[in-house]
């Protein structure tokens, strides 16, 4: 039946012939072997297919090495670097968000409301600190940008507490701490134009609290690529 298959695409058979063929044959004759081509190409798919599997789980293996993962016990860990790792100053970043005893969620939000708390508890110090020197003006000032500062902060801490953060609420906080930057960067420009004395002073307790506000910045300006690495959308 299979040599009919075979043959029947170029024309019939005669029955009669195929009789004759089945007589005369030989019946010592060896049994057809199958040819070798078939063989090969079964080999052929065998290997195709380990190649495609190797290469799979090489691809899996990869791609969860290289993306931030929610399961492992350093998942948090990882998530503050892959976060802090869009700031100038990663190693700060890292360094102070990690030593909170928050035991933060791999949850960029999360780790992002632990920089801007940071923030917001730095400025507090130096702003504290103002208040307790010698009155001059540039002094005063520099205490009503460093509060404007704050409250553009808690501004955003808040707003980070809320459930929806929708793209306009992201560029709203980037407002907010843009404008925390500057009022910082203002209030030691006009110490240093009016000859303070405090302005070395206030410029060494301000330097980490810019610092810490300008990660917080970076980390706003690149949250939708950052929510794209560990594949969550805004919401």
């Amino acid at each position: 039946m299979e040599s009919i298959n075979i043959f029947k695409g170029y024309g019939k058979v005669n029955p009669d012939q195929l009789e004759d063929q089945t007589q005369t044959s030989n019946p010592k004759s060896p049994k057809p072997q199958k040819p070798f081509f078939s063989t090969l190409t079964v080999s052929a798919l065998i290997c195709l297919t380990l190649v495609i599997g190797l290469l799979l789980a090489a691809l899996i293996h990869v791609s969860n090495s290289e993306s931030p993962s929610l399961s492992n016990s350093n998942s948090a860990e990882s998530a503050i670097k892959t976060i802090c790792n869009v700031t100038r100053n990663p190693n700060s970043c890292f360094t102070s968000i990690s030593s909170l005893n928050a035991s933060p969620k791999p949850d960029p939000e999360a780790i992002f409301k632990l920089s801007l708390e940071i923030s917001v508890a730095q400025l507090s110090n130096v702003s504290s600190l103002l208040k307790t020197m010698n009155s001059d003006p540039a002094t005063r000032d520099c205490v009503d940008q460093l509060e404007d500062a704050l409250s553009r902060l808690n501004d955003s801490v808040s707003a980070m507490g809320q459930k929806a953060l929708t793209e306009a609420k992201v560029n709203d906080i980037q407002t907010w701490i843009s404008s925390a930057v500057t009022d910082q960067e203002t209030c030691l420009d006009g110490l240093e134009e009016m000859g303070s004395t405090a302005v070395d002073k206030v410029k060494s307790k301000m330097k980490r609290s810019m610092e810490y506000t300008g990660n917080s910045l970076a980390i706003v300006a690149n949250f939708k690529a950052i929510l794209d690495k560990f594949h969550i959308p805004l919401h």
